[in-house]
């Protein structure tokens, strides 16, 4: 569309960017202070944006928690996804590619440390937050992940790798196997730890799920 003088108007800018400069900020703002202490002057301050303008995107403090553990949860998830994706979409050596896949997926990644500080800050608040965010948090994110790992796991199971009954339930096992132990802030993670955490996790799995071939199969006995 041209004005009369000819020329083409210059599209309106800055309302997407102040979104996300929204978004980016009360993240920051939650996951550091939780979302009861959370304000939004906090947020506004660390946004660089004014408190109307929050209000003129979000209508209270719960709907932009809201958003901002769903846009979280969804890159967290993608990130999860792509590791899950790299290491079991072709298993060659079922012990071998578990481990690896359990190294990658419990190292630790400066670019979700944000999002695993709210997720601690949801623990510890569940009760004080809007159900509604909390399931929107599980279904966007761990629930998805969980289900994505769960039909890897099933395909192996068809392909006679692995003995599976309920492939959310294995996927949710493999997932508490690799991590078990491992203190909850990532900075205090070592190779060693990581290594004889993920292979003791790996080994336990697989004795309960790898399937046997040959005159070792008694998995009918």
């Amino acid at each position: 569309m041209t004005k009369e003088d000819g020329t083409t108007p210059r599209p309106r800018r800055g309302l997407t960017g102040k979104r996300q400069a929204i978004l980016d900020g009360a993240l920051t703002v939650f996951a550091r202070d939780g979302y009861t202490r959370a304000s939004i002057d906090a947020i506004s301050a660390e946004a660089g944006v004014s408190t109307r303008t929050i209000y003129n995107h979000f209508a209270d403090k719960a709907e932009l928690f809201l958003a901002v553990i769903q846009e979280s949860a969804r890159q967290a998830a993608d990130a999860q996804i792509a590791i899950i994706d790299r290491h079991l979409h072709k298993v060659t050596d079922v012990e071998a590619d578990l481990i690896e896949f359990g190294r990658d997926w419990v190292t630790p990644r400066p670019d979700s440390a944000a999002h695993f500080s709210l997720v601690r800050q949801i623990n510890a608040e569940a009760g004080h937050i809007p159900q509604e965010a909390v399931d929107a948090w599980q279904e966007t994110g761990p629930r998805r992940v969980r289900r994505e790992l769960a039909g890897h796991l099933q395909r192996l199971a068809k392909q006679g790798v692995l003995r599976i009954d309920d492939p959310d339930r294995a996927a949710l096992h493999l997932l508490l196997l690799v991590s078990a132990g491992l203190p909850t802030v990532h900075a205090s993670f070592s190779a060693d730890m990581i290594d004889e955490t993920v292979t003791a996790g790996v080994h336990t799995f697989l004795h309960g799920h790898l399937r046997f071939v040959g005159t070792q199969d008694t998995s009918d006995a």
